[in-house]
């Protein structure tokens, strides 16, 4: 009546062997917070194992009361991974947790903005009452500030390392030092977990001795060594073939179908193919039905709504807009190599630089960005993270000094203003990549400029 699993209800009466209505008995009160200790320990008489009795009632026995919890870390691709994780558990009926560098989401609702991917934020979806599943990403920060918000998980995934990001401060100066921070959640899967890591990334695999579990690798090639080796073991491993996503095990495989996943666009988006496998490869660690794994494969879509500032796509006058926040040259290359895949006549990309990178890491953007596009339009954000006005713009122009395609650069103070610059040049048939810094807010405005038409 009350909605409560277990509650306490004081009673004044006689005998509690007689109905109350006979000994003009009566309810004091219904008690949400019970005491127990006199059931365990009364005044006289036997005491009541009643905190067994609860306990037996909340979990079946040999259960040992805790929720499957994935963790996700690596350079770029987190938090498409973690969402994609997350609406697969979605699709079993469990209320997920997330955590992410957009917020944390209980329930694929919000409760809480901001980069989220620390131990803090991790440590709220794992108190939350109603959660019976959690996926938190694992950003280095929190790691090396305050460790992990958990002491084991059921499964480890690792993206990538490539050539790093944020080096250079909290004295992460190499990748190797960065791959040693990455490599904590590895070391922390369950005995009976799995750790699903990237083949193809030399870092990243290197990570598989330091699993107490097992290992998925993954990688779009099926022959690299890595791969065919594991896979000759009779362990498991995730690859693309052809126009599939493979999960094999022995002679054993799992076809699902690139044309039923719109994450990966028929396949024509290599970063988002291997966030996909990540995903599959945890969703098989996990023990998830196939079926449900197909399903949850085919409704998830990439827009604004449920992965904001990962490859989101709009129309505008005919052009094709992409809203991205890739940040560090291999993200950038990432997009480069996925763009190339979209027929455009024109190209244009917009672009700033967060001020807390590495010289080397800001030119590096632009670098690639100059062989790659017609038009660069370079912005000057809110947040310069202790640079001087216009130093993150003399770097990035440097880095289109010796640019192949770029023919016209534009500089601009302010992000929606570089946004508008960017649009306003575009013709029918053209292709404009936004490398959004202010996620939601830019976000917001490209789709109202969209609107307006």
């Amino acid at each position: 009546m009350v909605g409560l699993d277990i509650c306490g209800v004081d009673i004044v009466c006689n005998s509690v062997h007689a109905p109350l209505e006979e000994q003009e008995g009566g309810i004091v009160e219904v008690n949400a917070a019970p005491g127990l200790r006199m059931h365990l320990s009364p005044s006289y008489g036997k005491g009541r194992a009643v905190g067994d009795a609860i306990i037996s009632t909340m979990f079946a026995d040999g259960d040992d009361a805790r929720i499957p919890l994935v963790a996700v870390a690596g350079t770029n691709g987190k938090t498409t991974t973690v969402r994609l994780i997350t609406h697969l558990l979605a699709q079993k009926g469990l209320r997920v947790g997330m955590t992410n560098t957009d917020g944390v989401y209980i329930d694929n609702q919000r409760t809480d903005t901001g980069d989220c991917s620390g131990p803090r934020s991790a440590r709220n979806v794992l108190f939350h009452p109603d959660v019976d599943a959690a996926v938190l990403e694992t950003a280095r920060g929190g790691v090396l500030r305050e460790g992990l918000g958990f002491d084991r998980c059921n499964v480890a995934v690792v993206t990538n390392i490539g050539m790093g990001d944020h080096l250079g401060l909290s004295y992460i100066s190499t990748v190797e030092d960065l791959a040693v921070v990455k490599r904590v959640i590895v070391e922390n899967v369950a005995p009976t977990g799995y750790a699903v890591l990237n083949a193809a990334d030399a870092m990243v695999s290197s990570m598989a001795p330091s699993c107490p579990g097992a290992v998925i690798f993954f990688a779009l090639d099926p022959t690299h060594p890595i791969m065919a080796t594991h896979r000759a073991q009779g362990h498991r491993v995730v690859f693309r073939d052809g126009d599939d996503i493979v999960a094999a095990q022995g002679d054993q495989e799992i076809r699902l179908a690139l044309k039923d996943i719109p994450l990966t666009r028929n396949g024509g988006i290599g970063f988002q193919v291997e966030n996909t496998m990540a995903s599959v490869g945890a969703a098989w660690a996990l023990s998830l039905d196939w079926d449900i794994v197909r399903a949850g494969l085919r409704t998830f879509i990439s827009d604004v709504g449920t992965a904001p500032g990962r490859f989101n796509l709009f129309d505008y006058r005919g052009a094709t807009v992409i809203a991205d926040y890739g940040h560090n040259p291999d993200a950038i290359n990432a997009l480069v190599k996925a763009v190339e895949s979209i027929p455009a006549k024109r190209r244009s990309v917009v672009i700033s630089g967060a001020g807390d990178r590495r010289d080397i890491d800001i030119r590096q953007q632009t670098e690639i960005l100059g062989d790659a596009f017609d038009e660069v339009v370079l912005y000057q954000d809110q947040c310069q993270r202790g640079r001087a006005d216009g130093e993150v713009l003399a770097l990035l122009r440097q880095g289109l000094t010796n640019a192949r395609r770029t023919t016209v650069t534009k500089e601009v103070f302010g992000e929606f203003l570089a946004i508008d610059t960017a649009l306003a040049s575009l013709k029918d048939g053209d292709l404009c990549l936004i490398l959004i810094d202010q996620i939601e807010e830019a976000l917001a405005h490209i789709g109202k400029r969209v609107a307006e038409g």
